[in-house]
């Protein structure tokens, strides 16, 4: 498992920020990846480990008493030993071992989709920060306008100087608002620049404006089934079953006895005629007598065991719930936006527009401008947050389904 390649373009030279980009961006640069990868490589270079014999030993010994006296010959023991582990023992703990690796190869591709979905979600505040100013601007000149007309028809007589006031009034409202989303805006720029480990005042271009793509969506027993299949979580929990398998396994073989050879040469035992004695070979065996510490070593196993399958098969349970929660928000979400696109929105526009319209012929009350333009700033404000909410939730499903796309075709439309 690799980490993307950087791109060679710092991202505040793009024009606009996309979310596919911001995605790629961060799985290059966010440095959690690269611990989670080197931990699984920690754990790959634990199987030969695993697997390998105990050195051998050198041991020697010497008769101080030899070395100091004429009458007999100095005497000393040399002694090399290997101990040999019951047949099956080591490859059962490489297995364990491979076992562990996996699940730690699952843990870095479960961090990689939640690091996906962290950069999508951080793109839907940034989106939304930045369409809030927009709307915001809109409003203000919308406002300035409105102050305009309550001043031409102010001075020829044809409406009271409190309708300039409340216009101000307004003007000073959007004016506060202003400050709060540009530091939103801020804010939403430090989270992505994190994501990206880059010092959190950089600059950013603006985000992908003027396009939403709308995604068909899987059946949700599809999805469900494929979040089982894909889910690296899930794949974890199972590798860690096999490894707790292993290790019971491996339990139950620490019954048997492990040997230890040994070759040596004893000057000690073999001076004078004696000395064709000196060579010798010799086993060892431990005697697997401890039968309790084993017998607990054997429920321990099993009782793991028994523990990972119950998480398993509750972690199954929350996948599916996870999958149908994101799935319905996200239909949710399509169908609120569709509303907004096709009723809410083009009245909102209509009603502003009649209201003016109302307005300069002295058929409607400036507060009732106010109003309309107060709805319609609203709305707008709702529809963008509807539009975050649908990269949100889009992300949640994409997240709940294991990283891959839950969509289909795309299908774009204008905003």
């Amino acid at each position: 498992v690799g980490l993307p390649p950087i791109s060679d373009q710092p991202i505040e030279a793009t024009k606009t920020l996309s979310q596919e980009a911001l995605v790629e961006e961060v799985l290059a640069r966010n440095q959690t990846l690269a611990q989670m990868t080197a931990a699984w490589q920690a754990a790959m270079e634990r199987i030969p480990q695993a697997k390998s014999w105990d050195d051998p030993m050198l041991g020697g010994v010497i008769a101080p008493s030899s070395f100091n006296t004429s009458q007999v010959e100095p005497g000393y023991r040399l002694e090399v030993s290997q101990k040999i582990p019951f047949p099956g023992k080591l490859r059962l703990k490489g297995q364990a071992a491979s076992a562990e690796a996996n699940a730690s190869r699952n843990d870095l591709e479960d961090a990689r989709v939640q690091l996906m979905e962290a950069a999508r979600l951080a793109f839907s505040e940034y989106y939304l920060a930045d369409r809030a100013l927009v709307v915001n601007s809109e409003a203000l000149k919308l406002l300035n306008e409105f102050r305009l007309n309550a001043d031409t028809r102010f001075k020829t007589g044809q409406a009271p100087q409190q309708e300039l006031f409340q216009a101000d009034v307004e003007i000073g409202k959007q004016n506060e608002r202003q400050l709060i989303l540009e530091r939103m805006n801020k804010v939403a720029k430090a989270r992505i620049n994190a994501l990206m480990h880059l010092p959190t005042n950089s600059p950013l271009p603006p985000p992908t404006r003027g396009t939403l793509q709308w995604k068909s969506v899987p059946a949700l027993e599809d999805l469900q089934a494929q979040a089982l299949q894909a889910r690296a979580d899930l794949k974890a929990l199972s590798d860690r079953i096999a490894a707790d398998e292993t290790v019971a396994a491996l339990a139950h073989k620490e019954y048997y006895p492990d040997v230890e050879v040994s070759g040596a040469y004893d000057s000690i035992m073999g001076n004078g005629p004696t000395r064709n004695l000196a060579p010798q070979v010799g086993v060892k065996i431990n005697l697997p007598i401890r039968l309790a510490k084993r017998n607990a070593a054997v429920q321990e196993a099993h009782y793991k065991i028994a523990q990972r399958r119950a998480e398993l098969s509750s972690r199954t349970d929350q996948v599916n719930y996870q999958v149908q929660e994101a799935y319905e928000q996200l239909l949710e979400s399509e169908r609120i936006l569709k509303l907004y696109d096709k009723t809410i929105l083009p009245a909102a526009q209509s009603n502003i527009k009649a209201a003016q319209a109302a307005y300069l012929t002295g058929k409607l009350p400036f507060l009732s401008l106010i109003e309309a333009q107060r709805n319609y700033v609203s709305l707008k404000d709702r529809y963008n947050e509807a539009t975050a909410d649908y990269y949100r939730r889009q992300a949640n499903l994409e997240r709940a389904v294991g990283g891959s796309s839950a969509s289909g075709p795309v299908v774009t439309r204008k905003e």
